[in-house]
């Protein structure tokens, strides 16, 4: 199953502006490459890189990364940002990627991959990646966390009434985690050598309208605004202005430290 999703502008704007960046996942990815192949870091392929928070992360390991998307408004936001000398973006879709076989070092998608058609997109890294290339998948469930003071555990409380409120607009085919989808991949890889990791707890310190800004960005959130903006709308100042009582503060510019949870998987090419 291939999904077209992020394509509205000012959404995409949005995904620039409030996604987590996964500096700590890169490093677990180039620890990972290191020990299992040569040091040939040429060339990286960030798929499905959205507005290119991922791809630019990848730049000071590698002579060339390129960051790769089927939206046109997702690219132009990754080509408006500032970025390494050596990172450019291609417009394709994940399963027919612009290289030439076996010349790619690294393949990832960071928290893109359950969109794409997996299958296709499985055998399309393992044609570009050359022998001992690698294949890096992350993503993160929905479930962010928030710490502030000794109001943490109230605070997750509504969080999770703000999850529970968007779970009927997620994808049917996501179902209540992506894990399942990235398992199902792991599981169906050939490579011998594969390893599945789980949860990297990555944290942020934002002020509290960027993790709302964040959760707004997830497409069961999307979708609920396409269907009724008002209630979309009353949803996020509901809730809000319930963290803001929680945290006994009047602005949502007050700082919290957002939790995300990642899984990813790793492997290398024989």
């Amino acid at each position: 199953m291939a999904v077209r999703l992020f394509e509205d502008k000012k959404h995409a704007a949005a995904y620039l502006q409030y996604r987590v960046a996964p500096q700590e996942l890169i490093s677990r990815m180039m620890s990972y490459m290191e020990k299992k192949t040569p040091k040939q870091f040429n060339l990286a392929v960030d798929v499905g890189c959205g507005s290119g928070q991922g791809t630019t992360l990848l730049a000071p390991y590698f002579t060339k990364v390129v960051g790769t998307d089927i939206s046109p408004a997702q690219l132009e936001m990754a080509l408006a940002s500032s970025k390494p000398p050596n990172v450019s973006y291609r417009q394709c879709p994940a399963e027919e990627l612009p290289f030439a076989s076996g010349k790619v070092d690294l393949v990832t998608a960071m928290t893109a991959a359950h969109w794409f058609d997996c299958q296709r997109f499985l055998k399309e890294a393992d044609r570009v990646l050359r022998p001992g290339g690698c294949l890096a998948l992350v993503s993160y469930t929905m479930d962010m966390e928030l710490e502030y003071g000794d109001v943490s555990s109230a605070l997750n409380d509504i969080c999770k009434e703000f999850y529970a409120a968007l779970l009927p607009f997620r994808n049917p085919y996501l179902g209540s985690s992506s894990e399942r989808i990235y398992l199902n991949m792991f599981d169906s890889c050939s490579y011998p050598d594969k390893e599945w990791n789980e949860k990297l707890l990555v944290k942020r310190t934002m002020p509290l309208s960027g993790y709302i800004g964040m959760v707004e960005t997830f497409s069961s959130y999307q979708k609920l605004q396409q269907k009724d903006p008002a209630e979309a709308e009353r949803l996020s100042n509901d809730i809000r202005n319930k963290l803001l009582s929680t945290m006994n503060v009047s602005s949502p510019d007050t700082e919290v430290t957002v939790v995300v949870k990642y899984f990813y998987w790793l492997t290398c090419k024989p």
